[in-house]
């Protein structure tokens, strides 16, 4: 009778206090179901905890590890074995580092804001957190490129740390300060000129700022914008209005991490490099919808076009609402958006594409029709915008990848 397969044994150390890291415990676990099964031993840890002690004699096949612990990261280093960093800091440079790529991310938001006809841009960040700053930075980078000035919430110094943990994502409305840090945000929301679009980096973050304005009477989204990262729509829905969000992949990121992880237990070489995945997509909601245009009648047809794009609208259909000259209505769509109306009608549509096929489970014929596509010609378009065909796009970033 033949001996039974050896079974892989792998260490998942993970900090899940939110979305984006269930996510990705999601992500690893549909790499597992999909190929050879593991033996996990799984450690959820918060960010100050030590090891557990059957690390110290670990004698499995791999690990993964996720989260801001330090001594965790000490702890994994003097292990034997192959390991995937998904440290949002990367506290282990000489792993493979996967994770969501922050410079696409701050690209996205600024885009969704440039799009929407704002002129004052400002990023909430936290510097206590590398990938915050990375955000930021790029954030800024890409509105002074569009000849715009980005403006900065620098928060009040924090008392220095004896512990050798890097704070947590948990909400910072739950820390001891937590009523300060809003003060100071609503004191410098209140001195930004107005409408501005604020990007906050993550949903967390986002949430302070909502509360900011809610405290200092600051409309949103007329006289503040505000967008968030992470897409967790429970904490997107907490408090109105709810919170616009850049949606990552962070099923994509664990599934990753799994394929590079089984890679390297195969005895493939390590090597220490970033694994950038993309973000997917915003998921627009109240705070964030609005068109900074002080052209009113402009504003009036993208309000037309968003509302009524899917149902197979033309440009002779936006021009019976808001009558004017073709030409008149293309120079000023030009002129405050960059876009005709034409190219607006089918931006509004192909974002409505890529939610279905992202969201749900529709046959693609079903969304063209959704969406004032006929199959084949959706096919066409959108192979045409985004160098991809709507079933591969799918296959790469929807819920049933």
């Amino acid at each position: 009778m033949p001996a039974p397969a050896a079974v892989t044994k792998v260490a998942l150390l993970f900090e899940a206090n939110n979305a984006y890291a269930r996510g990705l415990l999601v992500g690893i676990g549909e790499y597992i179901l999909s190929h050879s099964p593991w033996s996990v031993h799984y450690a959820e840890l918060g960010a100050a905890d030590s090891p557990p002690p059957w690390l110290k004699a670990w004698d499995g096949h791999g690990v993964i590890v996720r989260g801001e612990n330090r001594l965790i990261a000490r702890a994994v280093e003097k292990l034997s074995g192959p390991v995937i960093d998904l440290t949002p800091s990367r506290l282990l440079p000489r792993a493979p580092w996967v994770k969501s790529d922050d410079a696409a991310i701050a690209r996205l938001a600024a885009q969704h804001f440039l799009e929407r006809g704002f002129r004052h841009f400002a990023f909430c960040g936290d510097d206590r957190f590398s990938w915050s700053n990375r955000r930021g930075e790029r954030f800024a980078h890409l509105v002074r490129e569009a000849d715009y000035t980005c403006h900065h919430f620098a928060p009040a110094p924090t008392p220095p740390s004896h512990s050798s943990a890097k704070p947590s994502r948990t909400s910072p409305l739950q820390s001891p300060n937590a009523d300060a840090t809003v003060d100071a945000i609503g004191a410098w929301l209140a001195a930004l000129p107005k409408p501005v679009a604020v990007f906050a980096c993550y949903d967390n973050r986002g949430q302070q700022v909502l509360e900011a304005c809610r405290r200092a009477g600051l409309a949103v989204p007329e006289q503040v914008a505000v967008l968030g990262v992470d897409n967790d729509e429970v904490l997107c829905a907490l408090s109105p209005p709810p919170l616009s969000s850049v949606m990552l992949n962070p099923r994509r990121v664990g599934w990753e991490a799994a394929a590079l992880l089984a890679s390297l237990m195969s005895g493939k070489k390590s090597r220490a490099e970033e694994h950038l995945i993309p973000p997917v997509d915003i998921a627009t909601r109240q705070s964030t919808d609005i068109l900074a245009v002080h052209d009113p009648k402009i504003a009036s047809t993208l309000r037309y076009i968003r509302e009524h794009a899917c149902e197979g609208i033309g440009v002779g259909d936006v021009l019976r609402h808001c009558p004017m000259a073709r030409r008149a209505l293309e120079n000023r769509f030009g002129r405050l958006l960059g876009r005709t109306p034409g190219e607006e009608i089918l931006r509004v549509q192909l974002n409505r594409v890529k939610e279905l096929l992202i969201g749900t489970k529709l046959p693609i014929w079903e969304i063209a029709g959704r969406t004032g596509f006929g199959p084949e010609y959706l096919s066409v378009v959108f192979q045409r915008q985004f160098n991809t065909t709507p079933s591969r796009f799918r296959r790469d970033h929807g819920v049933a990848r």
